[in-house]
């Protein structure tokens, strides 16, 4: 969760940016280009689509800024924007080349660091390939709604509002999710131990 001094930081350099601030836009852009990278990237498009995507987003921000409203969220706002654009890209792209839209990258964020789990004991490393298999065969909404519930931190509402779908299909998607995982998680570790 957000600390409320960042959400007031967040608050006030979007108010100043609403009212004509260029560096106070460009404090958002720094912030949050990593997390709106970040996501982009799950969505299976090249680095260049995304940063284009991000790059469009700010462009368009700064233009409409007399036109824009106030945002509980700026996180929430910019994923939604990058999550629109970049669906609209994918759907045009499709018309083109007839290939299915919305294709979702199952791997852990940048800042999960194995790593230094794996020096710790080394048998995390076919535990955290079983999770990868696993977050691979859900479905792409299910390991998105995950995504952004447990890496991003959104709320039930703004997953719903970022997805298109109502809080119930978000709370199903993620209770079939988690399900899924704990089920086939729990067959997986008592078998791995068994053969150890």
């Amino acid at each position: 969760m957000l600390r409320t001094d960042q959400m007031m930081d967040d608050a006030a350099l979007w108010l100043a940016f609403r009212e004509g601030d260029n560096q106070a836009l460009g404090l958002l852009a720094e912030r949050y280009y990593r997390t709106l990278r970040r996501y982009g990237m799950k969505f299976m498009v090249g680095p260049a689509v995304v940063d284009d995507a991000v790059q469009d987003i700010f462009l368009d921000l700064w233009q409409r800024r007399h036109r824009i409203n106030h945002t509980e969220s700026v996180k929430f706002y910019l994923l939604k924007a990058l999550r629109h654009h970049i669906i609209a890209y994918l759907r045009y792209h499709q018309k083109f080349t007839g290939e299915s839209a919305l294709d979702w990258d199952t791997s852990m964020p940048e800042n999960f660091n194995a790593e230094s789990l794996l020096i710790e004991q080394e048998t995390l490393s076919d535990l955290t390939g079983e999770l990868h298999r696993q977050l691979s065969r859900l479905p792409k909404r299910e390991r998105e709604a995950l995504y952004l519930r447990y890496y991003e931190d959104l709320s039930v509402h703004e997953i719903a509002e970022l997805m298109g779908v109502n809080r119930q299909s978000v709370s199903n998607f993620l209770q079939k999710a988690l399900h899924k995982i704990r089920s086939k998680w729990l067959v997986s570790m008592v078998l791995y131990l068994f053969f150890l």
